[in-house]
């Protein structure tokens, strides 16, 4: 028995002394798989975003003369840039959407976010979106070096609604310019210019989604793929998209809802208030120092931006100020930021209207800013047409009609506009004879 201990002993302990050396050489196997393409999937996937819109649709007419609206379903993918849920995703995803539901890698998160538009920018084809949590996002790093002829990329997004499928490639050419049909058939032919070119795999539903490189830098939004050639995919450049995001999806000029005062963005001092405005209207003076907006604490200038964009109209918006050493709270109902634009450049509100004879649109006057541009309108009167010096006579059928005039405009322009005015109140605008009820006049711009 004294013999035969050593050897028992031995086979009892040989599992327990090989299960180290095992686990050893697995992990060792494990390392080895974990390639660098492995390790930017891992750190950047936490920031990628599915997106599913939907949008009002197409009306149609069906068999029996029913008019009803066939709803629309797009999917796309984004990229998270900002811890408080920024995402930048294409403008074709969410454009004209009347729901947006963004979900992470459910490795990542399980919860389904509803988000809403920030701004957009069709030109470009990029799109601010947000969603709102319980807790910080993971935000994607943006690259700052130019890409290089050659080197790898990764792709990462959601083709065909199969979530966060990763494809990789090179960068197979640069400074492309591309030419993209409306997807709808109608509307104008977007031209991209400067692309990086990619083989990558990019399909229906990357769009919007990042191509990164070797070292999980954003280097590219997914943009638009080749439909007649094999393995070419384009991405936007990521400092073209840092161009767009500083000069339009993050000017406070985008902003989807309008407030109607102007802030010192370094001292948070209000330095003017549009009379007749949001602001104005729930008491918001000159020289009152903003503390807070909607809730958040404003400690900086990328803070109050990125606060300020997130408002929504018809937002009632709270207000913490400072007003002769007293703190005081406001709420500010917020405007639809195409009817502010109008009100702070014209001093007026519109709203369509139909008239007959022939139903044709027009702008009908709801409301005039006694001290404004426009103080010689009244409320009831109909903007037929107006004109810039120099160019031909532009109806006016839509509000969006009227900004595009406005905009190219600067301050001070003078414009002669062209109205309907009911003057013997018969519900009639007479365009001949005696009763001349058509008007024009100059008025000039704030």
């Amino acid at each position: 028995m004294t013999r035969a201990l050593p050897l028992l002993l031995a086979l009892a302990l040989s599992p327990r002394l090989a299960a180290p050396a095992r686990a050893q050489a697995e992990d060792r196997d494990l390392q080895r798989r974990i390639t660098p393409v492995v390790q930017v999937v891992r750190e950047a996937r936490p920031s990628v975003v599915f997106i599913q819109s939907n949008g009002a649709g197409e009306v149609v007419q069906d068999f029996w003369g029913r008019i009803r609206q066939i709803p629309t379903a797009i999917t796309g993918s984004g990229v998270v840039i900002f811890e408080d849920g920024y995402i930048v995703t294409n403008n074709h995803v969410v454009d004209g959407a009347t729901k947006i539901q963004v979900s992470f890698d459910q490795a990542d998160d399980p919860r389904a976010y509803d988000a809403q538009i920030i701004s957009q920018d069709s030109r470009n084809d990029l799109a601010l979106i947000k969603i709102d949590g319980d807790r910080p996002f993971p935000a994607l790093r943006l690259g700052s070096n130019d890409p290089l002829l050659g080197e790898s990329v990764i792709a990462i997004g959601n083709p065909y609604g199969q979530t966060h499928t990763v494809s990789t490639g090179i960068v197979s050419g640069l400074h492309r310019n591309v030419k993209v049909p409306p997807r709808d058939g109608r509307g104008p032919v977007l031209e991209f210019t400067n692309l990086i070119q990619t083989d990558a795999a990019i399909n229906a539903g990357n769009s919007g989604g990042p191509l990164l490189n070797i070292n999980g830098e954003l280097i590219g939004i997914n943009a638009v793929v080749n439909a007649v050639a094999e393995n070419i995919g384009f991405a936007i450049p990521v400092d073209h998209v840092r161009h767009v995001l500083n000069d339009h999806l993050l000017s406070l000029d985008r902003a989807r809802a309008w407030l109607g005062f102007d802030l010192d963005p370094e001292r948070f001092v209000v330095r003017e208030v549009t009379p007749g405005g949001p602001a104005a209207l729930a008491g918001l003076r000159i020289g009152d120092r903003l503390e807070s907006l909607a809730g958040k604490p404003l400690t900086n200038a990328e803070t109050y931006r990125l606060t300020r964009l997130a408002v929504q109209p018809l937002d009632e918006v709270p207000l913490e100020i400072t007003r002769d050493r007293r703190r005081e709270k406001l709420v500010v109902q917020a405007w639809n930021g195409l009817d502010g634009y109008l009100f702070e450049r014209l001093g007026v509100s519109v709203e369509p209207t139909l008239l007959s004879p022939g139903m044709r649109r027009y702008l009908r006057v709801t409301e005039v800013q006694p001290t404004g541009p426009s103080a010689a309108l009244q409320p009831g009167d109909i903007l037929d047409a107006v004109q810039v010096e120099g160019t031909p006579l532009k109806r006016l059928a839509a509000k969006d009609e009227l900004m595009w005039v406005l905009s190219t405009l600067p301050p001070q322009s003078r414009i002669k506009l062209f109205i309907l005015r009911d003057d013997d109140a018969d519900g009639q605008y007479e365009l001949r004879g005696a009763n001349w009820e058509r008007y024009s006049g100059e008025i000039t711009l704030r």
